[in-house]
């Protein structure tokens, strides 16, 4: 073999270990920044960065009034299906002067958050998306996201924030 032919196997060799180190680089950083899948959220006043995401799927077979215990909060009716367990936990380690709660889905979801207070639920807090704001007490919160029709699961994404 000619000392050409050695170097330019050499040349391609690190060309394609230098393209692989840079893919695999480039997917964990793009790992690292999406949201969490059903997760939980533990926050203290201020937080950071801000806003949080979790996604989840909406949806289950239990009428979101029989998880709530009423048919309507003075946040909205408690209305659509979830599962018996809530899709995420969110812990306030400190008390909230402002925080809201804001579902996004390219479908019609309803909104179940029970903690420290109450219950409330909520649908068409911005257009058809789900949410809630307001003052919070420390605590723990268990949130549920919920179709209209039994069975029906839509992607969501919930974002938490501080700002107004």
């Amino acid at each position: 073999m000619s000392q050409t032919s050695l170097n330019r196997g050499i040349q391609l060799s690190l060309a394609m270990l230098a393209f692989c180190v840079a893919s695999i680089t480039n997917t964990i950083t793009h790992a690292q920044e999406a949201p969490t899948i059903f997760g939980d959220v533990t926050l203290n006043h201020p937080f950071s960065p801000d806003p949080i995401t979790v996604r989840g799927m909406s949806g289950g077979s239990i009428s979101g009034n029989k998880v709530a215990g009423r048919r309507e909060t003075i946040t909205g009716p408690c209305d659509g299906f979830v599962d018996a367990a809530p899709d995420h936990t969110l812990e306030l380690k400190t008390r909230f002067d402002y925080l809201r709660l804001q579902v996004q889905s390219p479908q019609d979801v309803t909104l179940i958050v029970k903690g420290p207070g109450g219950t409330w639920c909520n649908d068409d807090f911005e257009g058809k998306n789900a949410g809630m704001s307001g003052e919070w007490l420390p605590g723990n919160y268990q949130v549920w996201v919920g179709s209209y029709n039994q069975g029906q699961y839509y992607p969501y994404t919930l974002t938490i924030t501080e700002v107004k």
